[in-house]
C-alpha cells in the first residue's frame, strides 16, 4: 500500500474511463479537420453552398461533443489524483508516526515536512493532470498521424521525421532536469528547517539579538535554492527553444511541401487545408512535451524521496502476540540495565526495584542519563543489556499501547498543542477524561488558579507550544494533564523547575494523595526528598542511593546538592536544632 503503483491498480477503471474519454475526445477534434477539407473542396471550389448548414452544424456538434468528454477526462483525472494523493499523505505520515525516536533523532522536521507536503504535491500532479496530458498527448499524436497518412502519404513522412526529434529533446531535457529537482528538493527542505526552526524560536532570536545573523542563514539557503532553480531555468531555457523552433517550422514546410503538391494536381486544396490544420494541431502536443517532461521529472525526484522514508523500518517492534495485561499495577524493576546509543554508553548496570505505589527520586548533574531511565522505560529505545519488568513482565513483551498507555509523563521540554487548554489536558485519554477530572488535576496542579482568571477559562485557546504561558503555567498545564490521565505510572522528568518554591510545596503536597507508583527526577532536593529511595547518577551509573536522611550522612553528591541550594539559609546551628519555625527548614527537613 506504500508504493505508488498499488493505488493506480487499484483506480485502473477510472483511469481506463479517462481514456476511453479521451480517444472520444481526440477523435471528434481530429474530425474537424476532415470537414474543413469538405466545406473547402465542395463548398468554396465545387460551388455545392447547400452542404455549408450541416457542415457547419456538425462543426457545432464535434465541438459540444468533445467539451462533454473533455469534461468527463478531467473530472476523473482530476478526482482519483486527489483520491491517491490524499491516501498517499495519510499512509505516510502514519508510516512516520510509526517509526522510532531514533529516526526522528537523525531527521529534522523541515525535511520531513516537505515530503508530506510538497512531494505528495508533485505526485498529485503527476496522477492529475501530468498523465493527464501525457495520454491525450500520445492519442492526440496518434490518431493525428493516423489521418495524416490517410491524406498525403507524402507531406505525412514530414511529422513522422519530427516527432522522434522533439522526443529525444525531451528524454534529454528531463534527464538533465531529474538531477537538478534532486538538489531543489533538499534544499527546499533545509530551508522549510531554517524558516520553520526560526519561527518557532522567534522570542529567542530576538532576546538574544539575533535578527541580523538569522535573516543572514536564512539568505544564505535561499540564495542557493535561488541559484538551484536559476540552473534549473537555464537548462529549460537552452533546450525550449528548440521544441518552439520545431513547432513553428511544420506547418511552413507543410505549406510549402504540400502547395507544390496541389499546384501540379496531386492532391486537392481541401487535402491541404486540412492536412495544414493536423499540423497545426499536432503542435501543441510538442511544445507540451517540455512541460510534461519538466513536471514528471519533479515527480519521479519526490516519489523517490518518498519512498526513502517508506523503505525505514522501525527499530522498536513490538512482539507477534504480546502480553496484555488485565490490570498495570505499577512496580517498576531494572536489573542489571545498559544503554548504548551510536557506540556511546548512556547508562550501565542500573538496578532498582519500585514497588507499586512507591516513590522514586532521580538526582544527577545534567547529562548523567536521568531522562534515558524515563526513555526507556516507555521503550523509546530499547535496552543494550539487561532487563526492564512491569508487574513482573518484561516491557519488550508487553503491547507498546498499554505500556505507553500506563505512564503519564511530565516531560522536561513542556509541548502543548495550539488548542484550548480542555483539549491539551485531555489529550492522555481524550475519550474518557470528563470535564470534573480536568478541573481536579488543574486544581491539584494549581494551574486553575490562573486559568479561572481567563477570559474563555478551560475553553482558552493557547498559541503554538504555549505561546502566551509563562514558562511555569505551562508546567502546570502540563502536570494537570498527566494527573489527568490517572495512568498508574507517574513520571515527573524536572517538571518543577519553572516554579516558585510555594507552588512546587503545594504541588508536591497534591502528589502525595495520588495513588500511582512515581518517577520523579529533579535537580532541587524539594522535589525527591520525600521519595522512597533516592538515587544519584553520575556517568549512567548509580553512585549513590538511600532515603533523604541516609544521602545527607553519606556526605556525597546529594549533600553537597542540599549545601548548594540551602547553604545560604540555613547554618550548622539550624541544621541541629529541631522544630524551627523557618521556612526553608520546613520544606527541607
Amino acid at each position: 500500500m506504500n508504493k505508488l503503483s498499488y493505488y493506480l491498480k487499484k483506480y485502473w477503471y477510472a483511469y481506463a474511463f479517462a481514456l476511453l474519454c479521451t480517444v472520444v475526445a481526440v477523435i471528434m477534434d481530429m474530425v474537424s479537420p476532415q470537414i474543413t477539407k469538405r466545406i473547402i473542396d465542395q463548398v468554396i471550389v465545387g460551388g455545392e453552398v447547400g452542404l455549408l448548414p450541416s457542415l457547419l452544424l456538425m462543426i457545432l456538434l464535434i465541438g459540444f461533443g468533445r467539451a462533454i468528454f473533455a469534461y468527463l477526462k478531467e473530472l476523473v483525472f482530476d478526482t482519483v489524483s486527489s483520491k491517491i494523493a490524499s491516501k498517499l499523505r495519510k499512509r505516510l505520515f502514519n508510516h512516520i508516526q510509526g517509526l522510532s525516536i531514533s529516526f526522528f533523532d537523525g531527521n529534522n522536521t523541515g525535511e520531513l515536512m516537505s515530503r508530506v507536503k510538497d512531494d505528495v504535491d508533485r505526485i498529485w500532479a503527476a496522477a492529475g493532470y501530468v498523465s493527464m496530458l501525457i495520454f491525450e498527448v500520445v492519442i492526440h499524436t496518434g490518431i493525428a498521424l493516423f489521418f495524416m497518412y490517410r491524406l498525403s502519404t507524402s507531406l505525412a513522412i514530414i511529422p513522422t521525421i519530427v516527432l522522434p526529434i522533439v522526443a529525444g529533446l525531451a528524454i534529454l531535457m528531463e534527464h538533465k532536469l531529474g538531477k537538478i529537482y534532486e538538489k531543489i528538493s533538499e534544499q527546499n527542505a533545509k530551508l522549510n528547517t531554517v524558516a520553520q526552526e526560526n519561527l518557532a524560536g522567534v522570542r529567542t532570536v530576538k532576546s538574544f539579538a539575533r535578527e541580523k545573523f538569522e535573516i543572514k542563514k536564512f539568505l544564505s539557503h535561499n540564495k542557493q535554492y535561488y541559484e538551484l532553480n536559476m540552473k534549473q531555468s537555464k537548462v529549460f531555457i537552452k533546450l525550449y527553444p528548440y521544441f518552439q523552433l520545431i513547432t513553428k517550422l511544420l506547418p511552413m514546410i507543410v505549406i510549402f511541401f504540400g502547395g507544390r503538391q496541389v499546384i501540379n494536381g496531386e492532391i486537392s486544396l481541401g487535402t491541404l487545408g486540412a492536412f495544414t490544420e493536423y499540423s497545426m494541431n499536432i503542435v501543441w502536443p510538442m511544445e507540451m512535451l517540455g512541460w510534461l517532461s519538466n513536471d514528471l521529472a519533479a515527480a519521479f525526484a519526490s516519489y523517490k524521496r518518498i519512498k526513502k522514508i517508506f523503505a525505514e523500518e522501525p527499530v522498536i517492534i513490538e512482539q507477534e502476540n504480546p502480553v496484555v495485561l488485565e490490570e498495570v499495577k505499577g512496580s517498576i524493576d531494572f536489573e542489571n540495565v545498559s544503554l548504548s546509543i551510536n557506540g556511546n554508553n548512556i547508562l550501565t548496570d542500573i538496578s532498582f526495584s519500585l514497588p507499586a505505589g512507591k516513590t522514586i527520586g532521580i538526582m544527577g548533574a545534567t547529562g548523567t542519563g536521568k531522562s534515558s531511565i524515563i526513555n526507556i522505560l516507555q521503550r523509546f529505545y530499547d535496552v543494550t543489556k539487561g532487563e526492564i519488568r512491569i508487574d513482573g513482565v518484561n516491557i519488550n513483551e508487553l503491547s507498546l499501547k498499554q505500556l505507553r498507555g500506563s505512564i503519564s509523563l511530565v516531560m522536561q521540554d513542556v509541548f502543548l498543542f495550539s488548542d484550548t487548554i480542555n483539549e491539551n489536558v485531555k489529550l492522555g485519554n481524550r475519550d474518557r477524561i470528563k470535564q470534573d477530572e480536568i478541573i481536579e488535576a488543574a486544581n491539584l496542579s494549581q494551574a486553575s488558579e490562573f486559568i479561572d482568571k481567563m477570559d474563555e477559562g478551560y475553553d482558552t485557546i493557547i498559541g503554538e507550544r504555549g505561546v502566551g504561558l509563562s514558562g511555569g503555567q505551562k508546567q502546570r498545564i502540563s502536570i494537570a494533564r498527566a494527573l489527568a490521565k490517572n495512568a498508574p505510572i507517574l513520571v515527573l522528568d524536572d517538571s518543577t523547575s519553572a516554579l516558585d518554591m510555594e507552588t512546587e510545596h503545594m504541588i508536591q503536597k497534591a502528589l502525595t494523595q495520588i495513588d500511582a507508583t512515581k518517577i520523579i527526577i529533579a535537580h532541587r532536593i524539594s522535589a525527591v526528598r520525600n521519595a522512597d529511595e533516592i538515587i544519584i547518577l553520575e556517568d549512567g551509573k548509580i553512585t549513590e542511593r538511600g532515603t533523604h536522611e541516609t544521602l545527607l550522612e553519606e556526605k556525597g553528591y546529594y549533600y553537597q546538592t542540599y549545601l548548594a541550594q540551602y547553604g545560604d539559609y540555613i547554618s550548622s546551628d539550624i541544621l541541629a536544632r529541631t522544630g524551627s519555625d523557618d521556612r526553608e527548614v520546613t520544606i527541607c527537613q
